[in-house]
């Protein structure tokens, strides 16, 4: 169910992309200003996030998700009945709210749901719903947006999400605050998160990292129209070998982050480099913008749950919190990404972005290879009885069981 609830997220934030092309049209604006909304959704939800473990309290984690819910589904219906780039504004706005506590929360409550042993798992299937939007979700909503309009495909989101809320409701046990692992002392939870050396490094690396990405992948349909002048079924069946790559790249890379976090997240930070500038050299051939979409979606795919992995390997006795912080940097990054994107293509093309993406990453890549690993993350394979341990920490946070 959380995997489904991320799924949703991640589709109601990236359905733009999909449909970029007719949602200008029909608002009157430019392919540049439509992808602006992605911004927009980003800052706030870069605000919501960090913002919503801390005035949670008590409160019962089942059901603020649920609420959430509610929350994305109201901006999805007031991005259906839009009629000009204001109201899209507001929807996205709204939806940033919802989207941040969902996001913020999934990993952090997946990981209080089953044994110690298996926390790696259920950050990645929490987070496989990252993955999956683009699998499903975004070549789903440019298929719904083909054959109804754009419109029907947010429309089919509302509806989604509100179905969500209530299976949320039902299939979730209780799940009151976390209490902290044995052994962790008041001045530790105090500790300012910014602090932590390994915590400030991957934040860094997944902020340039996940601006280059967004920069290019927001106008990705832009590129296979005009640059490799696909129909847009095809655009939709490129955008699915993505997706299906990237849910490969997902559970691949939550298995190596376990043991490797530092190692899989420089490795997919390759993957995006390469993958970019591959798009921007060959964009005019077809079967080789299928091998650079396929990379792309293969690393980037891997991304958010083997940098979830890292944060929650650096600060294991705040789990909530961290979380809560890198899905602030990642959608920050978002909003940078779009807005950085919509800038350039606007004023040099789409070539022009591709290669200032693709050296964006290069930086991103620096970043990991000269900051720490993960304070609390082995790095050599082949010991369980370390690689288990910071996993297990995670686990722990949400030590009294989630029915008591």
């Amino acid at each position: 169910m959380l995997s489904l609830s991320t799924f949703v997220v991640v589709t109601s934030e990236m359905l733009p992309v999909g449909v970029l092309t007719p949602m200008a049209d029909g608002l009157d604006i430019s392919s540049g200003t439509a992808g602006f909304s992605l911004t927009v959704t980003g800052l706030v939800t870069a605000v919501t996030a960090p913002a919503v473990p801390r005035l949670l309290g008590g409160l019962d984690r089942r059901v603020v998700l649920a609420v959430a819910m509610l929350v994305l589904a109201a901006g999805n219906a007031l991005s259906a009945v839009a009629e000009g780039f204001g109201l899209l504004v507001v929807s996205r706005i709204v939806l940033g709210i919802g989207m941040g506590a969902v996001w913020g929360l999934a990993a952090a409550v997946a990981t209080r749901l089953v044994a110690p042993r298996n926390a790696a798992l259920a950050v990645s299937a929490a987070v496989s719903g990252v993955a999956a939007a683009s699998v499903v979700g975004v070549p789903l909503g440019t298929l719904i947006s083909n054959s109804f309009g754009w419109r029907a495909a947010f429309a089919s989101l509302s509806v989604g999400a509100v179905v969500l809320a209530a299976g949320l409701l039902v299939t979730l046990p209780r799940l009151p605050r976390p209490s902290a692992p044995a052994g962790t002392d008041d001045q530790t939870g105090r500790e300012p998160l910014w602090r932590i050396p390994s915590v400030t490094v991957g934040l860094a690396l997944i902020l340039f990292l996940v601006t280059a990405h967004f920069a290019a992948y927001t106008y990705v349909r832009p590129v296979l129209e005009e640059r490799t002048e696909l129909s847009p079924g095809s655009v939709a069946l490129v955008l699915l070998v993505y997706g299906l790559f990237g849910l490969i790249g997902n559970f691949a890379a939550g298995a190596l982050a376990a043991r490797r976090a530092r190692g899989t997240v420089l490795g997919l930070t390759v993957g995006i480099a390469a993958s970019v500038a591959l798009l921007a050299l060959f964009s005019t051939v077809p079967i080789l913008t299928g091998v650079s979409v396929a990379l792309w979606g293969l690393a980037y795919g891997g991304l958010s749950v083997a940098g979830q992995i890292w944060m929650t390997q650096a600060a294991p006795h705040r789990v909530e919190h961290v979380t809560g912080l890198y899905v602030g940097v990642f959608t920050a990054a978002i909003a940078l990404g779009a807005f950085l994107g919509g800038t350039i293509v606007e004023s040099a093309g789409i070539i022009s972005l591709l290669w200032g993406a693709a050296g964006l990453a290069v930086v991103a890549l620096a970043v990991g290879l000269f900051g720490p690993r993960p304070t609390g993350g082995p790095e050599l394979p082949g010991d369980p009885s370390t690689s288990e341990r910071p996993l297990e920490k995670a686990a722990a946070t949400g030590a009294t069981k989630p029915n008591s």
